[in-house]
């Protein structure tokens, strides 16, 4: 797609307030794909305005008209569904099928399950002698991250307008293609204006211009711990509602009796999908300690095969991110069985799939999200062993167990601090609330769990 030079604002495309300028870069051949506006806080506040006046009206919007206008955005995606896929694929780096199959199949499936919430879902009930009543929040700022960049959108702005609330989205900033195909698509499907937004910006700019906002009744981020604990902060202080989805160390945990090939193959391939640039990736895995070495062989086997098959990471910066983790997971004594930090091609952020042995739970690799294509094996010695390993960093997103009995797998899983558990492999499930424990976050995302994010709750006595 032709990438806009304006922002979208009350229903139009507009001139940014300023001169600035980002420049989209493709990761895999270095090379400039388009240039957006970068927003400044005059153009947040323009844009606020705009989402503040269309409230009102869509607020008092009968659930069934959104749920009919987002049925029609998710028909817009859908008829768009090779566009985006292309788009994700020349921003982020994504191999093409898994952009078809990721990137843009997924972000429509949830789209879809938001116009059938917003048509189903009971936004009043009788308690007693009252009647409780379910009110969108109000103006929603929606700042979302690079790695999902379709399905981070859409898991925020989907339910906040499915609940009649309006939005200003901020998108990262490597990948604010794709948010303009959706504003392109939200125009289409017929949203009145003001109710959806788009500001591209900077996040230190734009992305902190939103979360000060006064006007600005949630914020809704998706990205790193760091940066969550500042808007946090900031929204405490003014006793604004906040949702963050943050990091994570997921833990995979194979217990003995498990099928030891297909969770060590699924685990491999948990981590090197999206190039590991995954919130929810299983980056540690569990083994028990007789049969840690056969582990070990079947990881370095089954990464070998990702080496032509993966994309880069998504820029310059990341890439060296990552080398300096794989250098300092060698530095402290973690034995380097696959991969290591040279790049594998003179072109483009490539990083090798990497796999470490001999991980202790005390090493930064061990504790700290790396966000690329980085798994760690650890070995424990019971299954209190391994649940102490599972539960010890300050994270609690995702994880895994694997077990021969699934009521095995479920009694452990039940012992993790985490939002998040697949049970010998179990597929994702749009419908079910996603979101973390701990320091990954407030709030939950996806489904009627992620539609209650954005309704405040109204009690009437008779």
């Amino acid at each position: 797609m032709k990438a806009h030079d304006g922002l979208y604002i009350d229903g139009a495309w507009r001139p940014a307030a300023g001169e600035g300028v980002i420049e989209v870069v493709n990761p895999v051949d270095e090379q400039v794909i388009g240039r957006v506006p970068a927003g400044d806080a005059a153009d947040v506040d323009t844009a606020v305005r705009a989402a503040r006046a269309a409230l009102p009206a869509w607020a008092a919007t009968p659930p069934a008209a959104r749920a009919a206008r987002l049925a029609a955005l998710r028909d817009v995606l859908a008829a768009r569904k090779d566009e985006i896929a292309e788009t994700v694929t020349a921003e982020l780096g994504s191999p093409l099928p898994f952009s078809q199959l990721v990137h843009a199949g997924v972000p429509i499936a949830v789209a879809g399950s938001y116009a059938e919430l917003a048509a189903t879902l009971p936004f009043e009930e009788k308690v007693g002698n009252s009647v409780v009543h379910q009110e969108p929040v109000g103006v929603v700022g929606a700042i979302t991250p690079w790695n999902y960049p379709l399905h981070q959108i859409v898991a925020k702005v989907a339910p906040a307008l499915a609940a009649g609330c309006t939005v200003v989205l901020k998108p990262a900033e490597n990948t604010p293609l794709t948010a303009q195909l959706f504003a392109e698509a939200a125009d289409e499907a017929g949203l009145p204006a003001g109710v959806f937004n788009l500001v591209t910006g900077l996040g230190p700019v734009a992305g902190q211009a939103l979360a000060e906002h006064p006007d600005v009744d949630l914020v809704s981020f998706t990205g790193s711990t760091a940066v969550g604990k500042r808007i946090g902060a900031v929204a405490g202080g003014a006793v604004k509602r906040v949702a963050l989805e943050l990091g994570g160390k997921s833990a995979n945990v194979i217990l003995p009796s498990a099928d030891l090939a297909k969770a060590v193959g699924v685990g491999v391939a948990n981590v090197m999908s999206n190039s590991g640039q995954t919130c929810s990736a299983w980056t540690r895995m569990l083994v028990h300690t007789d049969q840690y070495d056969e582990a070990v062989e079947l990881a370095v086997a089954a990464a070998a095969k990702y080496g032509e098959r993966i994309g880069p990471v998504v820029s310059a910066r990341q890439q060296e991110r990552v080398r300096g983790y794989i250098e300092k997971g060698v530095e402290e004594g973690a034995r380097l069985v696959a991969g290591g930090p040279e790049s594998p091609r003179d072109k483009g952020w490539f990083v090798s799939p990497t796999v470490f042995a001999d991980v202790t739970p005390e090493m930064t690799i061990a504790q700290e999200e790396i966000f690329g294509p980085v798994l760690t094996i650890l070995r424990y010695e019971d299954e209190e062993d391994a649940l102490r390993i599972a539960n010890g960093t300050v994270y609690g997103l995702a994880g895994a167990v694997w077990a021969g009995d699934e009521a095995e797998a479920v009694a452990f899983a039940r012992r993790m601090d985490t939002g998040q558990v697949d049970i010998n492999g179990g597929r994702f499930n749009p419908l079910a609330p996603f979101g973390g424990y701990k320091q990954s976050g407030v709030g939950r995302e996806l489904g009627a769990h992620g539609l209650a994010e954005y309704l405040q709750t109204k009690s009437l006595q008779f």
